[in-house]
Parts: structure tokens; sequence; C-alpha cells
């Protein structure tokens, strides 16, 4: 299967996880389907200046950010840190995250949800 640019579902939304501003999500794979089962999100995230992704806790689940460009504070399990561009954050099954963008930058990035 090849997805083109053009033919990728895109969306600008509110910031999920009583988050703040707002979010765009481009689905790389859209769901299950094209995952095999095995997970249900591969997509290009922007989050925009000012605006961040609510702290959120994984259950079944784990998340992994992989940091394209901008800077962003994370919150990995209640601990603060800064991630930039070729970090990557993975959020276990039971552990929770949330990030925010900092700076003038968008963070762009690649987010994986696998299922447990």
């Amino acid at each position: 299967m090849i997805r083109r640019s053009n033919e990728k579902a895109t969306i600008r939304k509110p910031a999920p996880f009583n988050g703040t501003g707002e979010i765009t999500v481009r689905s790389l794979l859209n769901g299950p389907e094209e995952m095999s089962r095995k997970g249900r999100v591969f997509g290009h995230t922007t989050v925009y200046p000012g605006s961040e992704i609510g702290y959120h806790v994984h259950t079944g689940d784990s998340e992994t950010y992989y940091i394209l460009s901008g800077c962003g504070r994370y919150n990995d399990n209640g601990t603060i840190t800064t991630v930039s561009p070729g970090d990557v954050a993975y959020c276990a099954p039971g552990e929770g995250h949330g990030l925010a963008c900092v700076g003038d930058e968008p963070i762009e990035m690649i987010a994986l949800i696998l299922y447990q």
C-alpha cells in the first residue's frame, strides 16, 4: 500500500485531554484495520505554539512520540523535561504523559499508539 500525501486524512481540532489550544493530526495509517489490529494511531501531529496535549494515562496501549521539529515541555509521569528534534518519548501501558509546545515554532512529531 502507498498513501500519497494528498490522500492523508487531516483534521485540526482542540487539543485533547483537557489540553489548551489546537493540534493538527494527519493519519499516516487509518486505524486498527490498516495496522494489522496491533495499534490505533500512526500519525503526523502538529502542536501549535501555546497549545498543549493534556496529561493522560494509557491503559491497554502505549504511545511513542518522535519529535521532528520544535521544542516542547514533556510531562513523563509527573517529571517535566524538554524535548527537541530527534528525541523519542515513550509512554508505556499504565503510565501517563502530556506535551506542551514552547517557543514560537510548532512541534511536529510522529505519534504511534500500539496495543498492549
